[in-house]
């Protein structure tokens, strides 16, 4: 038995779902901080801002995370066995997760004026966020399909 008893090894509708409530919670977390940014803009000069956000959203979601996304989810769904729960994405990938984030906060802490940063952040939250549904909507059809069989 050994070490192996106190790995958190779970099914895979687990690991779905913690993929996608990660990519969830991180992208509305940054929508919610673009938000407040444009929110604060007087008149409705936000909508400019929005907008751009709004289509690198789409853009970075349907060219870039759908793929990380369906390269996870090739991964975990063959997966019969439990996995370690921290497992729903690559190892490598913690390492670039640690990037992002502290460029996230040299961002912040720059003197990029904040309407800029919104746009980035609502486009890059929005698209984790956009993302993140299709590891809940195969995370729901596994669920299903596991009760059905």
């Amino acid at each position: 038995m050994g070490i192996e008893r106190y790995k958190p090894a779970v099914a895979k509708e687990v690991l779905l779902f913690m993929a996608g409530l990660v990519w969830e919670l991180v992208g509305v977390v940054l929508v919610f901080m673009a938000v407040s940014w444009l929110g604060s803009m007087p008149g409705h000069g936000c909508y400019p801002y929005a907008a751009a956000g709004i289509a690198l959203a789409l853009v970075v979601h349907h060219f870039g995370f759908l793929r990380i996304v369906d390269k996870n989810l090739e991964r975990i769904l063959p997966v019969e066995d439990r996995r370690c729960l921290f497992g729903f994405i690559p190892w490598k990938s913690y390492l670039i997760i640690a990037i992002m984030v502290t460029m996230g906060i040299m961002l912040r802490h720059s003197s990029i004026p904040r309407q800029y940063l919104a746009i980035l952040y609502l486009g890059i939250g929005l698209a984790l966020a956009l993302s993140g549904l299709r590891y809940l909507r195969i995370c729901v059809s596994e669920i299903a399909r596991t009760r059905v069989s």
